[in-house]
């Protein structure tokens, strides 16, 4: 059971031994965070420099902070995926665009800071035209692993990025069958390189389905499983096959969340033989109210401030990033402490060695899944011994992670170093609960720093967006964050007057879902706390008869609960009538009449909201007053689609009194 003290090793002193004909295991990928975006990383390209900079050093920059040795990404798929939507490369089948959303950008700047980072796709929802009317990626399977291998191709030949490992549907089915087409057309392509994971779900099916199938077996490089809990089964372990928690973590990323994040990267190799560990996520760039905030390493959600916080979670991985590199091997002689707590070491087999020891308490370690049994952790003395050529390290760096109390509370703290030249390669630690050692021979370790970036600030009350850019950066306009839909820079080249730039919700198509999205487009900004606000904006229909747009205010939910989301809706449509709703979803009617509203032809709508009454108007023009709306109290505003369909926003206007 997890966290007993009497599995592997349960007596001190521990011996660490090197005796020429290594005892140890060879690790490709040591365990290593990552970055699962799902839209988490939204507002990091919207920060000012030289903040984002420093944010990205924080994670990337060897030797400073977290300093990764992986990089996941999600291969945008037009769909909600927890806390917003990604774009496609290619939303429709002839379409292929290589400079969509912010991944390219992530990946690359990754790469700046450390060239030998190791890259991750995989997609979580698909764009619709690969269904072909169904809600399923395996309807056509060369098609859709043709999508994926485009995406691999374009990372090459628009960014010079290699694309490392490839997944196959995140936390869904896998087809036997596509990860062997996948394969072959990976070879065709002179892909080969591309080694294949799956299938981002549980151990069972997939270890399995490869025990079975021996082209299967061969054609998969790596399991991946999704929150293991620090353990495999026996099937996973037959296939021979590199395991991987290829999605750990998750969990609010206070020193509880650190707790979580540095036991389950030493255990989940003493437990579950897992050679890397992969957290969502990487940075809590979104909205805070939307779903799983502030579960990233670190916080950085204020582009607007320049605010940001490095969390203790990245302090928490630098005690093993910083000291291990894929291709380090761990050796045979690690194991859970006799009093809780546990240790692993690991050796370059070039005389390096890295020995990381944990002694996360269970009260300050839960993480937010699966459950985790009970035990106890309590002050202990552990002596250690090295052995063979490890004899001879005369001594090692001690850096220390205390958590807890501020008090008492220390991170990635760098203490004396041991010497070991009179003591027979013997030492002991004494070891209170919710500590990390890292003892090394490794001199490079830093604690990196900056001075503090600004003060935290509230959204500002007035936000204007023309979307007048003529050679946008990046496809979003800054803030907003796609929940259903995908809105991108737009340019008219019809209109050359005062809409020639505007945003446009571009799917026409629902995609192939991974959550519950919305049957309406909707993007969300500003700040969940206002109440009392007042929304204008040009909207413009572009589908005849059956098309329509809303602005909204006080818009409560996001993320995978969308669906559900309440607030006030103020709508328009072409068939010429209007309606202001309750929700999203347009089941709570307040009002509703006929308009002169047409498609094609843009329209101003205000949105005015005070206390508990709601007015609108259209074309600064009164149309419905003091309609009263109790619930919700407050939350974001929001403009958007009622269905998958074309329509077009400009010069967006949100004044808000709270």
């Amino acid at each position: 059971m997890l966290g007993k003290s009497h599995s592997r090793a349960t007596h001190c002193p521990f011996p660490l031994v090197d005796l020429g004909h290594p005892p140890y295991v060879k690790v490709i990928q040591p365990v290593t965070p990552e970055e699962k975006p799902q839209a988490t990383s939204r507002l990091l390209v919207n920060y000012p420099e030289p903040y984002r900079s420093q944010i990205l050093d924080y994670l990337f920059k060897p030797n400073f902070g977290a300093s990764l040795h992986i990089l996941k990404v999600e291969i945008g798929g037009d769909g909600q995926t927890t806390d917003g939507t990604e774009p496609s490369h290619m939303h429709y089948a002839l379409d292929e665009n290589y400079f969509r959303g912010y991944e390219w950008w992530l990946m690359k700047e990754a790469k700046k800071r450390n060239p030998n980072i190791t890259l991750i796709g995989l997609p979580w929802s698909f764009p619709g035209w690969l269904g072909k009317g169904f809600n399923w990626p395996y309807v056509n399977l060369q098609l859709t692993a043709y999508y994926v291998v485009t995406w691999i191709v374009g990372a090459k030949r628009y960014h010079d990025l290699d694309i490392d490992y490839i997944g196959i549907w995140n936390e869904r089915s896998y087809n036997v069958n596509y990860i062997k087409v996948l394969r072959k057309m990976l070879n065709y392509q002179g892909l080969q390189q591309v080694k294949i994971i799956a299938s981002d779900s549980l151990w069972e099916s997939i270890s399995a389905s490869m025990l079975l199938d021996a082209e299967l077996l061969k054609a998969i490089d790596v399991i991946g499983a999704h929150y293991p809990g620090t353990h495999t089964v026996k099937d996973a372990k037959l296939t021979g096959k590199k395991l991987w928690s290829s999605e750990d973590f998750s969990t609010f990323n206070s020193d509880t969340g650190a707790g979580c994040w540095g036991r389950i990267l030493n255990q989940n190799y003493i437990n579950g033989y897992m050679t890397s560990t992969i957290a969502w996520n990487l940075v809590a760039s979104y909205y805070e109210q939307l779903p799983y905030g502030r579960c990233g390493l670190m916080t950085a959600q204020e582009p607007w401030s320049g605010h940001y916080v490095v969390e203790s979670p990245v302090w928490v991985s630098a005690h093993t990033t910083q000291f291990t590199q894929p291709g380090w091997y761990y050796l045979k002689t690690v194991g859970h402490l006799e009093k809780g707590g546990s240790y692993v070491a690991l050796t370059d087999g070039l005389g390096n060695l890295t020995i990381i020891i944990e002694t996360m308490s269970h009260k300050h370690s839960k993480c937010i899944r699966p459950f985790l049994p009970y035990f106890n952790v309590s002050q202990q003395f552990a002596t250690f011994i090295l052995k063979g050529s490890f004899s001879e390290i005369p001594e090692l760096q001690v850096w220390y992670t205390k958590l807890g109390k501020s008090s008492e509370r220390f991170l990635f703290k760098q203490l004396d170093s041991l010497w070991l030249l009179d003591s027979n390669g013997s030492f002991t630690l004494e070891l209170q609960e919710d500590e990390l050692f890292t003892l090394t021979t490794l001199t490079t370790g830093r604690k990196g720093s900056y001075p503090p970036p600004p003060k935290s600030q509230p959204f500002p009350s007035t936000y204007k967006d023309d979307f007048d850019v003529d050679y946008p950066f990046f496809s979003e306009a800054p803030n907003f964050a796609d929940q259903t839909g995908v809105f991108e820079y737009f340019t008219n080249i019809e209109d050359p007057g005062e809409h020639r730039f505007t945003l446009r919700q571009v799917l026409n198509q629902r995609p192939i879902t991974w959550a519950a999205d919305a049957s309406n487009t909707i993007t969300i900004i500003g700040d969940y706390n206002w109440t009392n606000l007042t929304i204008k904006c040009d909207v413009y229909i572009e589908t005849p008869d059956t098309g329509g747009v809303f602005i909204a205010g006080r818009v409560n939910k996001g993320g995978i609960l969308i669906r559900s989301a309440r607030g006030i809706f103020f709508w328009i449509f072409a068939n010429g009538s209007y309606r202001v709703t309750g929700d999203l979803a347009g089941w709570i009617i307040y009002a509703l009449g006929h308009v002169e509203v047409t498609a094609k032809k843009w329209y101003t709508l205000t949105l005015t909201i005070r206390g508990g009454f709601a007015s609108g108007m259209l074309n600064d023009k009164s149309l419905w007053t003091d309609i009263p709306v109790n619930f919700p109290k407050n939350g974001w505003a929001a403009i958007g689609t009622h269905s998958f369909e074309f329509a077009q926003f400009d010069n967006f206007h949100v004044e808000a009194t709270c």
